[in-house]
């Protein structure tokens, strides 16, 4: 008995690029529904073009780099956040969260393996090193604060669409110049 049929798409004319997908997805369509046979070794280049292309998603990073702080006590923490949910103070709903001792005037601080997608950052002056935001009685901010984009702040906290930064490439880069509304750190 002869071996099953083995797919080979060879042909005089060229096909768009474009519909190279509807072929590739109709042929596996018929072999899933049993009309046409696939011999193994046709299944085995197919399953390995497939593990191929699931494996191309690059993953990325982003590198913040803070600008504006008042002095060298403490540390600066930062929140990546992928939706306005949480945003911008509920670290348990952020998708990375990252304190690093200051020591020097523009620290660097860098999230990796991301999806590509919007994100926005929110980073704070932990003057006093408490791992907390610090508000006076007013709730005005006594520490240092800011956000991807720097937008104005004139009465609370921006919006999630306010500070969202496309992430596409292997590496991304923005600066925050915090923001201090009492004019000195805690």
């Amino acid at each position: 008995m002869k071996n099953p049929i083995e797919i080979s798409i060879k042909s005089s004319f060229t096909v768009p690029r474009r519909y190279n997908a509807t072929i590739f997805f109709s042929i596996l369509l018929l072999a899933f529904m049993g009309n046409l046979v696939v011999s193994e070794k046709a299944r085995a280049a197919l399953n390995s073009n497939l593990m191929t292309k699931s494996n191309l998603i690059v993953k990325s990073s982003l590198t913040v780099n803070i600008d504006g702080l008042k002095n060298q006590n403490g540390q600066v923490c930062l929140s990546l956040f992928s939706s306005s949910q949480g945003f911008p103070s509920d670290g348990d709903r952020a998708l990375q969260v990252k304190c690093v001792a200051l020591e020097e005037d523009t620290p660097e601080i860098t999230f990796e393996h991301l999806k590509p997608g919007s994100y926005g950052v929110a980073a704070f002056h932990d003057v006093n090193d408490d791992g907390v935001f610090n508000v006076n009685g007013l709730g005005i901010p006594k520490e240092g604060f800011g956000f991807s984009r720097d937008p104005k702040i004139f009465t609370g906290p921006p919006k999630f669409g306010d500070v969202t930064v496309i992430i596409v490439g292997p590496k991304n880069n923005i600066r925050i110049k915090l923001q201090y509304l009492l004019g000195r750190a805690a």
